[in-house]
């Protein structure tokens, strides 16, 4: 049997590939999968500058996931150390509630783990009411380590959040919220972190805005044709 277009290849960005169906997830209401996030996070860490880069960590959602269910220290080890979590001012990591490392693409909840080393914290942002917190609290547990510096074991806090109002737009509203924070980051760590412009970026237009712009940003690189 032939393959089906909808596994077609249509754009190939770093090291992610996307495919056509891809561009379906965004153009109807479906659950964003790891390829458009993981894409999304690659785009906005091209964005910045170099001395960015170096100081801020979009982490894919693959590594992140590994991290939060490697089940070996020695496989964590291995795993985190190419990030250099210990120098980075700001890093964000995707959660997802699949903890089955067999299951390609599980999960049915995306949220938004950011670790800030001026405060020496993590801030869980969860648009379906602390669905994930378990998992949250995993990863952090997970990756505590590789960031603590004189400052101790960072904390773990829930951050405010604007609430999806749909059960597909949780994805969305992780790529909206990392692209406020990054903006946050770049224009000099305003007062009151990061939660003001959260509150004031995001809501239902922004998410159904977003599914649009990353469509354009896609057939802008050449992946409509």
């Amino acid at each position: 049997m032939a393959p089906s277009r909808f596994d077609d290849k249509i754009l190939s960005y770093g090291d992610v590939v996307l495919r056509r169906s891809d561009l379906r997830i965004l153009s109807g209401p479906f659950f964003i999968n790891d390829r458009l996030i993981e894409f999304f996070f690659a785009h906005l860490s091209s964005s910045d500058g170099d001395d960015a880069d170096r100081h801020l960590l979009l982490v894919p959602p693959s590594i992140s996931f590994w991290l939060s269910n490697c089940p070996d220290g020695s496989l964590l080890l291995e795993a985190a150390a190419p990030l250099r979590l210990r120098d980075r001012d700001l890093v964000l990591f995707t959660v997802n509630n699949n903890s089955d490392v067999a299951l390609a693409e599980g999960g049915t909840h995306w949220s938004l783990l950011v670790y800030e080393r001026a405060d020496n914290v993590f801030v869980h942002h969860d648009s379906c009411g602390g669905l994930n917190l378990a998992h949250a609290r995993r990863l952090y547990d997970a990756v505590k380590a590789f960031v603590c510096h004189d400052g101790g074991v960072p904390a773990f806090v829930e951050g405010p959040t604007p609430q999806q109002k749909n059960g597909y737009d949780c994805g969305v509203y992780v790529m909206a919220a990392a692209r406020v924070i990054c903006q946050w980051f770049e224009e000099g760590k305003a007062e009151g972190k990061w939660f003001e412009a959260l509150e004031a970026a995001m809501g239902e237009k922004t998410a159904a805005n977003l599914r649009l712009e990353v469509l354009s940003l896609i057939s802008s690189l050449g992946g409509l044709c």
